[in-house]
């Protein structure tokens, strides 16, 4: 085997001197043809001040100065997107933020000569048609995320809230413009155009931001955030509806001049509906999964996506309404759609959608609010778009009856702008409607309104807690799950410790999904998945359990502000069977916690915290409780309420160390349930590998601690309910 690597080498190694040798001759050969070259051809210059001239060149090419600019966008928004993810905002407004530093407001005004190379006007025609094309990418997504079933099981109520919160909002915005006008827009546009766009824009609603705060508060399947969803749903169709008529009337000058365009999109719209919707949906029953969609169906799908779009676009009312159309259409197959999603949105809102906020960035020019009177009406517009969304959404919610708390609610959600006020606004750039100034102060406004939305819903949440009073008989217990059976064995936990008293309190099952990439819909079917055996458990217990869904990227933290909101009587989680074992190296089963995860979550909530350390837990099987001395007397506690609400047999281990009262106390358990309590004093904690025939063993965090650092007598316990802290009885 050498030799013939040996042999391989020598060969390639004649085959270069060889033909090295004869591109030399040929070179010498063609030398007195110099004679022919021009003076400049000929003309030598130095070597370095030659590769500077090249790179020069590079640089500006056109294709040289787009790949950095598509560098320096992309880490700008990686940057602020981090940075606002720890802020607990919407990353689109960190993207948003990205995109105004660097352009002319912040980037522009620090270093001119950077920006003016970086961004020279005739590149940014290149910018705008790439932005442009990912913007109808991800128009097709959000089409593709409008869920019709939602909208016709609350249809009712879903058109009386987003229809007043438009109307309520355009009517408003229909009076700002007529105050604004003459002195800011009257040279550039007339009003009926004018007057309409701003309408518009104090009526958006961003779907995706509004979805996306949701999912991150656990509202996905709360009947406030599935009303609320779908709200937002019709409130995105109905906006882009009336963005498609208003574009026409702009382009046509009337809306007499309009009324062919109008008639026109409404035929599209209809043979999208009615012909090629049913269409798409016998393909997608066929064409629902990996395995059977390919490279032919996929470019089937963008072929029909850019036809829409070219349609609308000739129309006059934009390439996105388009777009957007295309994605509502696709079929409702969930495979089919998840599929389709995960082939556009990563690179939709990974690439191409930064470009558009640097892009819109470029527009927006900070310094342009450079007066009091601009000033003035910058906080008017904000005051004008918060007041139209939320109190036209809050009213009609609470009309059509919904508590305060939840109209409240629906009506901060609504506020909610993000990108899809973006995409309007620089509709209206680019038709000359906005004046640079308003555009300016409509940017804004968009970025306020969707960075208040979630210190307004903590608000909401804190005034309203405050006023519910919790029931002495009821309380709240509250678990956290990694893998689905854990779940259903965590619930069967408090089974053990409540007994019959278990339908009488407040039972919150919690599943974190690690990563923030996740889709919407990708998110609602983790969700459904997880909770299969928790439902299943619950439903054998007959138990109805709150349930608690959220992705995140930080796992601890959001732990921790769940049981601070929720303020639960007692924490469960689950850890793996080597958990507090010294030097343990291996994940816990909750999630990958190790033990100072856990430690961390007990040390920073106000409740006290059981783990689950699962051993082969047998519910079957008897229970034992250990208590080693002074201070493990909370457990007496637990142990009274199992025995009085469960005929199972509880064996009773304690140190006769302890103090006399804690004896007494114990053989007074015994006598008053003699049937189901058997004793086990000990005098060292040595004697405790007799109980490893028992399904499961009670003892504090600290005792347990102890246990653990005698690793061969820890190995030897059977699965263990570590309890840390307080009493809730």
């Amino acid at each position: 085997m050498m030799k013939k690597k040996q042999k391989n080498y020598l060969i390639y190694l004649l085959i270069l001197v060889l033909f090295s040798g004869l591109i030399y001759a040929a070179i010498r050969a063609g030398g007195h043809l110099h004679q022919f070259a021009s003076p400049e051809t000929a003309e030598s210059s130095n070597a370095f001040a030659m590769f500077v001239n090249i790179l020069h060149d590079n640089l500006s090419h056109p294709l040289g100065i787009l790949l950095l600019q598509i560098i320096v966008i992309l880490l700008t928004v990686r940057i602020f997107t981090l940075l606002f993810k720890w802020l607990r905002q919407p990353s689109v407004i960190g993207e948003i933020v990205a995109g105004i530093v660097i352009g002319p407001s912040v980037l522009g005004a620090l270093y001119p000569d950077f920006f003016s190379f970086l961004f020279r006007p005739e590149s940014l025609t290149n910018l705008e048609l790439i932005s442009q094309l990912g913007l109808v990418l991800f128009m097709f997504v959000i089409g593709m995320e409008v869920d019709f079933g939602t909208l016709k099981d609350k249809l009712n109520k879903t058109i009386v809230i987003s229809h007043t919160g438009i109307l309520f909002s355009f009517f408003l915005g229909i009076i700002v413009s007529y105050l604004i006008y003459e002195e800011y827009a009257a040279h550039q546009t007339a009003f009926l155009p004018f007057s309409l766009f701003i309408g518009i824009a104090m009526s958006i609603t961003a779907f995706p931001v509004l979805a996306r705060i949701i999912q991150e508060r656990n509202m996905t399947r709360k009947p406030i955030g599935i009303l609320t969803i779908a709200s937002a749903a019709n409130d995105d169709v109905t906006a882009w509806c009336l963005l498609a008529v208003v574009i026409a009337i702009t382009k046509a000058g009337t809306l007499g001049g309009a009324l062919y365009t109008i008639l026109l999109t409404l035929t599209y719209i209809i043979v999208m509906f009615a012909i090629v919707r049913p269409f798409l949906k016998k393909i997608g029953e066929a064409y629902s999964n990996k395995e059977v969609i390919n490279k032919t169906f996929v470019g089937f799908i963008f072929l029909i996506l850019v036809i829409s779009s070219a349609i609308t676009e000739v129309l006059g009312i934009h390439a996105l309404f388009g777009a957007f159309m295309a994605g509502v259409i696709m079929p409702s197959n969930f495979g089919f759609r998840k599929v389709m999603m995960e082939k556009v949105e990563d690179v939709s809102l990974v690439f191409f959608l930064p470009l558009f906020f640097a892009f819109t960035g470029l527009r927006t020019e900070i310094g342009l609010i450079n007066t009091p009177e601009l000033l003035i009406i910058c906080l008017l517009l904000i005051m004008v778009a918060f007041l139209g969304k939320f109190g036209g959404c809050s009213i009609a919610a609470r009309l059509v009856g919904e508590s305060w708390k939840d109209s409240l609610t629906v009506g901060t959600l609504m506020t909610t702008r993000g990108l899809m006020e973006l995409v309007a606004l620089n509709i209206g750039y680019e038709l000359g409607i906005l004046p640079p100034s308003i555009f300016v102060i409509l940017i804004i406004m968009a970025l306020v309104t969707t960075f208040t939305t979630t210190p307004m819903l903590n608000l909401l949440e804190w005034v309203f807690r405050k006023r519910e009073q919790k029931t002495t008989q009821q309380r709240k217990l509250l678990l956290f799950f990694g893998r689905p059976e854990t779940g259903s064995r965590l619930l069967s936990i408090y089974q053990l410790l409540f007994g019959k008293q278990l339908s009488h309190h407040q039972v919150i099952t919690a599943h974190y999904t690690m990563g923030t990439d996740l889709t919407q819909t990708t998110a609602a079917q983790f969700m459904e998945e997880s909770f299969i055996p928790v439902d299943k458990e619950a439903k054998q217990l007959h138990l109805n359990i709150d349930k608690r869904y959220k992705v995140t990227d930080n796992l601890v933290s959001d732990m921790i502000s769940t049981v601070e909101t929720e303020a639960p009587d007692i924490l469960l989680l689950g850890a793996g069977p080597r958990f507090m074992m010294e030097g343990e190296k291996s994940m816990a089963s909750f999630f990958g916690l190790f033990r100072k995860k856990v430690d961390d979550v007990m040390k920073h909530v106000s409740c006290p915290v059981a783990v689950l350390v699962n051993r082969t837990y047998r519910e079957n099987k008897e229970l034992a409780i250990l208590i080693n001395g002074e201070a493990d007397k909370f457990l007496f506690a637990y142990t009274q309420r199992m025995l009085a609400n469960s005929d199972r047999i509880l064996h009773l281990y304690y140190t006769n160390q302890g103090p006399n009262e804690q004896i007494i106390q114990i053989l007074q358990l015994n006598q008053d349930y003699p049937d189901n309590t058997v004793l086990h004093p000990f005098a060292h904690i040595e004697e405790l590998t007799s109980t490893t025939p028992y399904g499961l063993l009670l003892l504090s965090y600290d005792t347990c601690a102890k246990i653990a650092a005698k690793e061969e007598i820890y190995k030897q316990l059977p699965s263990l309910l570590v309890i840390k802290d307080k009493v809730i009885f």
